[in-house]
């Protein structure tokens, strides 16, 4: 249904010019946050642990990388993380910065900002991951407290992973996210449409039908395809007819080629290979605890791995290592889309036992003038 409340004259953030750049526009930090979880994340995240400082280490190569931590966990985190990766005290439930961080936006005076989006754990009650969701809920606000930035609230239930937009008008997401009754029952397709071009200064929504097959946050476009220039995208790809993710890459790929982005542009569609298909070993899922409210990971469970799931930095473009059957071919294919950047594969397994990957927890923050870092803050 249409909600006649959307009509309130506020103005929105692009009324008031603020528009989402792209990923790989220029940077001025990542955002991460620490895994601790004992719930999601084997014997007490000590595995994970080591994975995040991999990322958060050769993302720093490219740009300035804070990492959250919970009080309980700083000294622990202070010791792992190389010295020149800013540690700060920011509680969390869980470590998906894509999703329980800011959006930011820029404005062509210089000004930075940010969407607060509502967030219920990827599906609230109703399918969502893990309960309270509390100290997640509260990132985006402290963040915007920490840079002195204003924060545009906007009451749409959306994660970071569910859109990707490229600067120049277009998003793309998914309808399996997007529209899921877990997440905006109350509102129409063309009412979310309006609230994400409100809210992120585009024109143009490509919609696709589902994203990457079992993937536990309901189909983010973040794990299906990405853009990595204006009129081109990367979209994971599977030649088996008989996995189940071969029909979700072809209507995909047919969608984003009969597409045309916010300037006319046809789509130029780059293919990557998928790894696996990957399954979690009883090894790995006996190191998880087992506790009410949380998802249960099950030996034999497949999880939704995908080399699309990259993080560009400025001069880097980290990439998670999957799978020794393909992580070469997939290296070698993002090389050559991003000559300019150097790519540098993570093992990542660790993460993707949790759930996601490195684009999942990771938020980068956009190059700002009016943003300078002098002896930890911002001013």
């Amino acid at each position: 249904m249409t909600n006649n409340n959307l009509s309130d004259r506020t103005p929105t953030p692009a009324e008031l010019g603020f528009a989402m750049p792209a990923e790989f526009a220029p940077h001025d930090a990542c955002w991460m946050l620490w895994p601790q979880r004992p719930d999601n994340w084997r014997y007490g995240a000590k595995p994970a642990q080591e994975s995040f400082v991999a990322v958060a280490s050769a993302i720093a190569e490219s740009e300035t990388v804070f990492v959250g931590v919970n009080d309980d966990q700083y000294e622990n985190a202070r010791y792992h993380l190389p010295a020149h990766i800013r540690v700060v005290e920011l509680s969390s439930n869980d470590a998906w910065m894509r999703d329980v961080g800011p959006t930011f936006l820029t404005h062509t005076d210089g000004r930075l900002a940010m969407v607060d989006w509502e967030f219920n754990a990827w599906g609230g009650l109703n399918g969502g991951l893990y309960f309270p969701w509390d100290k997640d809920r509260r990132i985006r606000g402290k963040i915007a407290e920490m840079l002195g930035i204003e924060r545009f609230i906007s009451p749409l239930v959306l994660e970071g992973g569910a859109i990707h937009v490229d600067g120049e008008g277009t998003l793309i997401t998914t309808e399996e996210c997007l529209l899921n009754p877990n997440r905006n029952p109350e509102w129409s397709k063309a009412d979310i449409e309006r609230l994400l071009c409100d809210f992120l200064g585009v024109s143009k929504i490509i919609w696709l039908p589902r994203g990457c097959y079992q993937d536990e946050t309901n189909g983010h476009v973040d794990n299906l395809c990405c853009f990595i220039a204006p009129g081109e995208v990367a979209l994971t790809w599977t030649d088996d007819v008989n996995d189940p993710q071969h029909g979700i890459c072809q209507e995909a790929r047919e969608i984003l080629e009969g597409a045309t982005d916010a300037k006319g542009r046809r789509l130029e569609v780059h293919l990557l290979p998928q790894p696996g298909p990957l399954t979690i070993a009883a090894t790995e899922a006996s190191g998880v605890d087992r506790l009410s409210g949380s998802k249960p990971r099950q030996p034999g469970d497949r999880m939704a791995g995908s080399y699309v799931n990259f993080y560009i930095g400025n001069s880097v473009v980290v990439m998670p290592l999957l799978d020794p059957a393909h992580d070469d071919k997939a290296k070698t294919i993002l090389e050559a889309l991003f000559p300019n950047r150097r790519v540098l594969g993570v093992p990542a397994r660790e993460i993707l036992l949790g759930g996601g990957n490195v684009h999942c927890i990771t938020q980068q923050q956009p190059r700002s003038h009016l943003i300078k870092y002098r002896g930890g803050t911002s001013v």
